[in-house]
């Protein structure tokens, strides 16, 4: 099977993990009736709290998190992938992470990937960022296997460094998954056009699920999340309200664009 229909759901998260559960589950549920077979959630879905110290007292092992037990019973109920955008969870060495999660249509975790690309700026006007001060990064690529094609695992951040997204399409990668929950700033000036230059140069589809509105810390974020074929073109845009944007995906979009500009062969050592 090549072609099948994939939706990003948009959400603005909350302080509260059980607020945020009914939320994704609602708009999950949604997604499914309308046809959907592989849904995609934000980053951080399950928990935005600006506080660390907050943060780290709420975050808990994978193996006890709610919204993954959630989603993974939600998967099952409805047959679909899903994609736990990602996740503020402890991870296995104790400390806490932004893990990505793919969760198969029989409620199983398939793939999970740790944000490697950690988002310490300053934006100005005393908008400014340390993940580093709250999350141990990754330092593995994730490719995973779906039914139509192989996935490149990301989180947000890792979108500004394309290395990245070189080796995963590099090493089979149809299609690239960029949960986030990108500022308002960093998004006006560079969401759209980051996006597609990762599906042209790669020749991958892009499924960017982000976070959007005013969360209950008062941050910003940007919204739009992104479908993109492998030429880059937008196929659908959330805009900058909660929701579910849809489209219908066709993997041989990606040997055609592969084929015209072949440029993941012609990479060259340079000294």
């Amino acid at each position: 099977m090549s072609t099948f229909n994939v939706a990003c759901i948009q959400t603005t998260s909350s302080r509260e993990v059980a607020a945020n559960i009914e939320a994704a589950g609602t708009l999950i549920r949604q997604a499914a009736d309308g046809g959907a077979d592989f849904v995609l959630l934000p980053e951080t879905v399950n928990l935005m709290e600006p506080k660390s110290a907050l943060m780290r007292e709420k975050a808990v092992p994978e193996a006890d998190d709610p919204c993954l037990k959630a989603f993974q019973d939600l998967a099952r109920e409805t047959g679909i992938w899903l994609l736990a955008g990602s996740l503020v969870i402890v991870g296995e060495e104790g400390k806490t992470v932004n893990r990505s999660i793919l969760i198969g249509p029989d409620g199983g975790v398939q793939a999970r990937y740790d944000k490697i690309h950690m988002f310490d700026v300053d934006l100005g006007d005393g908008e400014y960022y340390r993940e580093s001060k709250n999350y141990e990064p990754g330092s593995k690529a994730v490719t995973a296997e779906l039914p139509w094609g192989r996935l490149g695992m990301s989180v947000c951040y890792d979108l500004r460094f394309p290395h990245l997204y070189r080796g995963l399409a590099k090493a089979g990668a149809d299609f690239l998954s960029i949960p986030a929950a990108f500022t308002r700033p960093t998004g006006e000036a560079h969401w759209h056009v980051l996006q597609r230059a990762r599906a042209i140069e790669n020749g991958c589809y892009v499924f960017a699920a982000a976070q959007c509105g005013v969360h209950d810390s008062g941050r910003k974020t940007y919204g739009h999340s992104l479908i993109i074929d492998p030429w880059g073109q937008v196929l659908a845009d959330g805009g900058d309200e909660v929701g579910i944007i849809s489209a219908d995906i066709d993997l041989g979009k990606v040997a055609d664009a592969r084929a015209k500009i072949p440029s993941l062969t012609h990479d060259r050592d340079i000294a």
